[in-house]
């Protein structure tokens, strides 16, 4: 009994060095799997906000396209509003669901930046369907449009810990004819 009782603290020292071994291990595949669980869950709602901002976008481009048939944008390739119509319908139905994913998926501030730019692409939508002619007025929302978009990706720069991007107004050189 007395080799027993000589060889119990080294006995309780290995136990507890097992047991403290086996929370090391737990605490650290816990850390680990929340970690990556994370960068997942980041790398989902990354997808879900250049989605939307994409399907926006397309909005955009086809409403300017539009607009410069009517004589409002600049846009080097105009389209007739027959033209435009059926796409833009499009484009809506291609953007609810991304739109859909981005209520689910995004942080409360990036919700309510997209749903301030939205606004103004459904104006710039609005704006063409009356098919009104003003220049000036279409520039104005334009402007909100850019400000809508800056204001959405610097959203998405916080949510996501992104550094700073570039500003959305790219100044391109003038388009020489020749």
């Amino acid at each position: 009994m007395s080799a027993f009782i000589q060889q119990l603290p080294a006995l309780i020292g290995v136990v507890i060095g097992a047991l403290g071994s086996y929370l090391a291990v737990v605490r650290s595949d816990r850390a680990r799997f929340h970690r990556e669980q994370t960068v997942r869950w980041e790398e989902r709602r990354l997808a879900v906000y250049a989605d939307y901002a994409s399907a926006l976008k397309k909005s955009v481009t086809l409403a300017c396209r539009g607009a410069s048939h009517l004589g409002n944008d600049p846009h080097p390739h105009p389209l007739p509003p027959e033209e435009v119509a059926p796409l833009l319908a499009e484009a809506t139905l291609g953007r609810d669901p991304v739109g859909e994913a981005l209520l689910l998926l995004g942080s409360p501030e990036v919700v309510e930046k997209a749903r301030g730019w939205v606004t103004v692409v459904l104006e710039m939508e609005q704006f063409l369907r009356d098919g009104t002619r003003d220049p000036a007025g279409w520039q104005a929302l334009v402007e909100r449009h850019r400000i809508g978009r800056d204001g959405y990706y610097g959203a998405v720069r916080d949510d996501l810990a992104l550094p700073p991007g570039l500003s959305v107004r790219w100044q391109l050189p003038p388009v020489s004819s020749s």
